[in-house]
Parts: C-alpha cells; structure tokens; sequence
C-alpha cells in the first residue's frame, strides 16, 4: 500500500492523503509518481490533485486513521507533469501570496486534458524563413555582450533594457536568446497581454521555427497540455506567452525576457494574485540566471531599482527604422469649442493625414457609446443594481451595460428619478467616436478595435493586420492598440481624452496614465520623420500628461517618487490589501472591523492600517466591499498579520476575504 500527499485546488492550506494499492493495479494502471496528476474523490465532488509526496506508509500529519483514507481513482500521466523545481515555485508563490498549495499549483499546470500527448497544440512548426538577426546598432551590441556575459556567472543578475519606442528592444531579446538556445538553454519570453502575442510569436517562431511555443490562457486545456509536454520534452527551446508562462516546464532554463515590465496585466486578479515579475525574479534567482525585463515606461518601483543599481540599466536612445520621434503637443480642451470628441485641431490634422494617404489612430481608454446616462433637471445617474459603477451606453445594442458583472438594460426614456424628459448622456466611449468619424470623414475606411467589438477568435489579428496592409485609414481602439504594435504608414495619433484615468481614486493613476500617453505616442513616425501625436486634455499642466507630451521622462520618475515618498507609497513601503466583500453590507464592515483590531496588534509600530473604508467600487455583483490596507517597510510582518487573519480568524461565512500582496490596483 502507498500513501500519497496530494495538493487540491480548494482554499484549504494543506495537503491530503490518499492511497493507493498496488497489489490492486492492473497492467493499464498507471504508477502515481511525485509530479503526477490523479483524479480523487474529495467530499461528495471529484477533483483532480497533484501528487506531491508518496509514502510507504501513513505520514505523520496524517489526521486520520487508515480506515479513513480514501483511495485515488486514477492517475491520469503516464509521466511526471510538474518538475522539483516547479514545486518549489509552487510552494513560495503559496507562502508568499498567502493561497493554497493546490490554489497555487493549479494556476500553474493545466488542470484537465486528454491523456495522450497527440492532443492538438497551438505549435508552432514553421520552417526557419529569412527572419534572420539584424544588424544591431553599437547600444544593442553592448547590452547584448553584457548580458551575454553575466549568463555566463551562474548568479542572478537582474538587467533592465530602457530605451524609447521603436528602439529595438525586441532584436536585443531575441539575440541574447538566439546565443542561449545555441547553448542548449531554454528561454521564457513574456509579453504583457495576449492581444500582443500573435506579433512577438510570429516575429519569434519565423526566427526559431519549430522550437518555439506559446502558453496563454486562450488555449484550451488540452492545447495548454500538449504545448506543456512539448516544454517538457525539450522539444520547445523557447516559449512564448502572457502571464502565466512565467511558469513553463523548460529543462535547463537559461534566462527569463519581460517585456513592458510596467504593465499591469502581469498581475494576475485572482488567486493567487502572483505578479510575473516578483516570480520570475524568484525562478532566476534560484537557477542562477539573468532575467532581462525591458519598457520605454518602467513601473516607478524598477526606475528605483535602476537608480539604486539593483537592476543592471541598459539604454536604447536611437529609433532603427529610419523614424524618428514624433512631435507631440497638447490640445487644451478648456480653451476650445467643442464639437463632438474631436477637437477642431484634430480634426484638422486627421485630413491633412488621410490626404497624404497615410493612416491615424485614435485612442481612448472607454468601451461603448458614452460614459453614463443623467438627467438634466435633477442630476440623477444611472448605475448598476449590482455594483456601485456607472452604465455605459451601448448604441449599436441599444443597451445601458455594466463592465463589472455584464448587467444589462433598455436605457430609460425619462428619468427613473423625478420623470424628467431631460435626460441624456454624459461623456463618450469607442462606439461613440467611431460614429463620429464616420460622420466626420465619410471617405475614410474605419476600424474599431476594443473587446466589445473583437467577438470571435482571430478577429483582432485580422483587423491588426488589415489595418498594417492599409486596407483601413483610421483604427479606433482602447488599451488594446496603445503598445507594441508596429505600422509602418501610421504618421498620427490623436489621444482622445487623456484625462480619462487620472480621476481613478489609486495612487498609481499618474504612472499609468503616464505610461498610457507615450506608449500610444510611440506608435506613430516608427518608420518615417513626420510622425504626430495629439493629446486632448482639460489639464495640459497635469505632471503626467505635462511631462509626457514634453518628453520629460527624468523628471516625471523623480517627481513621482517625490510624491510616493511623501505619501509613503511603494517603492517606499510595502502593502497588503484585504478586501471584505458580503450581500451584508453589515457583516462586510463588521469583519474589516475586527480584522482591523487583530492585524493592529501584530504589526504594532512598525507599520500602519489604511481603513476600513469602501472600496472605491463599493459594490460588484450585488457585494458591498469594503478594505483595509496594512502598510510597513517590512513585508514579511505584513504577510503574518494576513496570514494570522486568514487561517486563525473565524469570521461570518458570508464575508470572503480577499488578500493581495504587493498590489497594483486598489480599486
């Protein structure tokens, strides 16, 4: 009889035993090994578990009697799935993140598929092409000689290429990557978002042909499973993907690439709420190898880090392709005629672009028609029955929607309030502007790109590269379409509202929206001279939107870092954020209340409580929400008065807790 250790995908913080009886097994069975996948029966439900230990006999910690312990279904690996190494990510990302060893693990491997290693993959088998390493400039060589080097040390060097968009910063990556896979090491390549992803993997796999692959979380698990035993197998030299991929089974790992390290997607929202960076920080520390992020916006704390020399800074300053960067100015909104969403100056500079036959791209960070629906005569706003947010006006559907949790409704025809008929709405949104563009410029051909418009899988691929071929004039998108997208004829960009996100109540909303205005910038004059970059604002002298369309990038980190150190917020501390959410708004409060009062005596002097107070979204999907943000310069006192809160804590099974560690939205 063997008894096995396995890790479940529930909230509960330990492992469970089973066993297994191998005088019982018939040919077909397969053996359970340490790093396999099995099926049991956990209460009344089955669950697939990990096999993270197996015994000879009854461990210790075991609680239960050997009459009590159930045996495994099945094992469903012919072969370990999950290496040591990957445990012992597992494992940290636990104690860390403060979740579950099986919350953490199976956020890490896919958690069904067929067995057999046939099934269909999202591989890359094309043959090598022309997609040959370029030239590179003198700053290129030097960060990559350097980095190439610091391979070589078998320590953990952390380097950080900077340089503005349309530097080069991909063939650095690529070339670094290029002398490792000759090494016989292997490469974990993440981009940001999977919007992104087609670009870098197509650049990537013409490169290095068959022995890439690609991880994100639009596979299915089955293709997310044969992509995995293709990294494990070492058929894979190189993988590709969004998040998640920071956790690729790659044997010999040689060196981890971040790129856009500043964005926020790399953070995941849900348990565990694990940051790529801070992992593949931990994975390259424990290898012994470099970890190369990049971005033409660090996120302020890697700024920090550069100015301390904790990250190895690299500069690009030169754009390759023959461009240079584009004039940027600012159209102050408060001192213009409004006519619609577009300025007169924009408008101006949109036709002089569409007669030169060159393309434009408009950009806002809002989905939908307008912002919300109000009533004139008494001030009334309409939001969801669900959640404390504002509808967003839907014109094509005729629907009012709420982003957070998809309610929808027909848009009132008088006030729900005081029965005004003056009622209309306040802002604008994607669909709005394109409607306006189509008035505007009846000749031009319009595309909108944003995830109420891409409905179908390969659609937004479609449009990006029908827009790259100049079958469309003017691309309209949101987030979507402000990084790593390269277009040769694009000669403008017009910033619709750039206003947008600095009224969000988090203290990251100036380096966002900082990082927002020059990303979009850098799309435009990547590949000729007279690139331009309208920024539309109420507030031209706002520092992040001030110092973005001047190109200050110095002074807008020290100016940032000024204003977190005064404030104490990171990198100048460190914060764990505890969420409350219940239907009982009574209950939510009472609990943030009395986790106020336990984590106060842990953390004592040596860190404060922010709270409890509401949520800036007070309410989604019928939840009040309420928090409290623990602050200190010492993390690990953080994680124990979270941790003492979580597992020691008896609180009204109404209430859910929520824990973010280092987070990066307090929304």
């Amino acid at each position: 009889m063997k008894y096995l250790e396995i890790a479940l995908k529930t909230p509960l913080n330990s492992l469970f035993t089973y066993s297994w009886d191998e005088t019982k097994a018939t040919e077909k069975d397969i053996v359970p090994e340490r790093g396999k996948r099995c099926d049991v029966r956990f209460g009344n439900q089955n669950l697939t578990g990990m096999i993270v230990k197996v015994h000879d006999k009854i461990p210790e910690n075991c609680p239960v009697g050997a009459e009590k312990i159930r045996s495994i279904k099945k094992v469903l690996d012919d072969e370990r799935v999950f290496t040591d190494e990957l445990f012992d990510t597992a494992f940290w990302i636990s104690k860390y993140y403060l979740c579950a060893i099986g919350e953490a693990i199976f956020s890490m491997v896919p958690v069904k598929g067929r067995r057999e290693t046939s099934a269909m993959g999202f591989s890359f088998t094309e043959d090598f092409s022309d997609q040959s390493a370029k030239t590179l400039s003198e700053e290129q060589q030097d960060a990559v000689n350097q980095i190439i080097e610091s391979s070589k040390q078998n320590k953990a060097v952390y380097h950080y290429l900077y340089g503005k968009t349309g530097s080069g910063k991909t063939e650095v990556f690529l070339q670094i990557a290029e002398y490792l896979i000759k090494e016989n090491k292997g490469v974990i390549y993440l981009v940001p978002e999977i919007s992104l992803t087609p670009q870098v993997t197509r650049d990537v796999t013409k490169r290095f042909g068959n022995t890439a692959a690609v991880l994100h979380s639009m596979l299915t698990p089955s293709q997310k499973l044969s992509e995995w035993k293709k990294i494990l197998h070492g058929e894979a030299k190189i993988v590709i993907g969004a998040r998640s991929a920071v956790f690729a089974p790659v044997p010999n790992l040689g060196l981890i690439i971040i790129d856009e390290e500043h964005d926020g997607s790399y953070k995941s929202g849900e348990t565990p709420r694990y940051h790529a960076r801070q992992t593949a920080m931990f994975r390259a520390s424990r290898l012994k190898i470099p970890l190369v992020m990049g971005s033409a916006t660090p996120s302020v704390e890697a700024w920090k880090l550069m100015q301390e020399g904790k990250l190895v800074r690299h500069s690009l300053t030169k754009r390759l392709a023959g461009g240079k960067m584009p004039e940027i100015r600012a159209v102050d909104l408060s001192k213009t005629r409004q006519d619609g969403s577009i300025s007169k100056e924009l408008e101006n500079e949109i036709r002089n672009t569409l007669n030169q036959k060159k393309q434009v791209i408009l950009f806002l960070n809002r989905r939908g028609f307008t912002h919300y629906f109000k009533c004139n005569t008494c001030g009334f706003e309409l939001k969801c029955k669900n959640c404390s947010v504002s509808m967003t006006y839907h014109k094509y559907e005729n629907r009012l929607k709420c982003h957070y949790c998809n309610y929808q409704t027909v848009p009132p025809s008088s006030c729900p309030q005081c029965s005004s008929l003056d009622i209309g709405y306040s802002g604008f949104g994607t669909e709005y502007i394109e409607a306006e563009t189509r008035t505007k410029f009846p000749e031009a051909r319009v595309v909108r790109i944003d995830t109420d418009s891409i409905t179908k899988k390969g659609e937004l691929q479609e449009k990006l590269d029908a827009f790259k071929n100049h079958e469309y004039d003017i691309l309209l998108g949101t987030q979507m379409v402000a990084k790593g997208l390269n277009f040769p004829n694009l000669q403008l960009v017009g910033v619709i509202s750039a206003d947008t996100g600095l009224h969000l109540p988090d203290f990251r909303a100036a380096e966002r929206t900082f990082a927002l205005i020059t990303q979009v910038s850098g799309r435009a004059g990547r590949f000729f001279p007279d690139g331009k970059v309208l920024v539309q604002t109420y507030n031209p002298l706002r520092e992040p939107i001030y110092f973005s369309v001047h190109g200050k990038i110095d002074e807008f980190y020290n100016w940032e870092l000024g204003m977190r150190k005064m404030l104490t917020f990171p990198p100048y501390c460190r914060l764990v954020r505890l969420v409350f959410r219940s239907i009982s708004q009574e209950k939510a409060l009472s609990s943030a209340r009395e986790a106020f009062k336990i984590t106060s005596e842990i953390i004592g002097k040596k860190g404060d409580i922010l709270g409890p107070a509401e949520c800036p979204i007070f309410m989604t999907s019928k939840n009040y929400r309420y928090q409290i943000i623990l602050r200190s310069l010492d993390i690990a006192l953080l994680q124990d008065a979270a941790r003492t809160l979580i597992y020691s804590y008896t609180h009204s099974q109404a209430v859910y807790i929520e824990c973010d560690v280092d987070p990066v939205s307090i929304l």
